[in-house]
């Protein structure tokens, strides 16, 4: 038996014209949605309309709206959201794991396709690591830690892999000051991203893989640290 085409409402259809433009980029995650009258011109429905269309989009996990603040973009895309809700789920262990992993690959392939834009980006961002690692700003080395590994993922020119790590990107920063945290020093991290670098320069794969493998090391280690501590 075939069954009927569910027709949309307009309220539906306005909900997922609004979160195909955010999966498209024209509102990135954390960027504040246009005033009420703009977008009820942009997409030609009432008030009432574009209102239900976004609470609909705030109860999924893709936009958030807070007095005095207005609606933003909570997440990128659906799978966004279903990655948050199972790291929250997922302990520390769990997601250092995974972010490992990701990491590992993600420098290899680096190292086979980056472009000269690409070399120049992950050389930067390194450069504000050791600024940051020297001048001992904490907060400040994590979002570069972040920004340089997010550089060398983009290097792989993998979408799918771009957008699981920027998902990630929260619970990576927790997982780093934890970390960080039990350290107590910043001058290893970098000297291992130096490394890292220089692989990706020299395009070999299996340097990569070994600077990789030995900050996976050196994480589990400081891991463990952390959850004897806590015991």
């Amino acid at each position: 038996m075939i069954k009927k085409t569910k027709r949309l409402t307009l309220v539906e259809q306005v909900a997922i014209q609004i979160e195909d433009l955010i999966e498209a980029g024209q509102w990135e995650v954390g960027s504040k949605l246009p005033a009420e009258p703009e977008l009820m011109a942009k997409f030609d429905v009432s008030r009432n309309t574009l209102r239900e269309a976004i609470r609909a989009l705030v109860h999924a996990g893709l936009l958030e709206t807070r007095q005095g603040i207005g609606t933003t973009v909570k997440s990128s895309s659906n799978l966004g959201i279903a990655l948050e809700r199972k790291i929250q789920k997922s302990d520390l262990i769990e997601t250092l794991e995974v972010r490992l992993a990701l990491e590992k690959e993600a420098a290899q392939l680096a190292a086979e396709r980056r472009s000269n834009e690409d070399l120049k980006r992950i050389e930067e961002c390194l450069e504000k690591c050791i600024e940051a690692a020297k001048d001992k700003e904490p907060q400040h080395f994590i979002d570069m830690d972040i920004a340089f590994h997010k550089s060398v993922v983009k290097a792989t020119h993998n979408q799918m892999f771009i957008e699981l790590y920027d998902h990630i990107t929260d619970s990576l920063q927790s997982s780093i000051r934890d970390i960080m945290s039990v350290r107590g020093s910043l001058n290893d991290e970098y000297e291992v991203h130096s490394d890292l670098y220089e692989a990706i320069r020299l395009q070999d794969t299996q340097l990569a893989i070994k600077s990789v493998n030995a900050y996976v090391k050196k994480a589990n280690d400081s891991l463990f640290t952390v959850m004897e501590g806590k015991n």
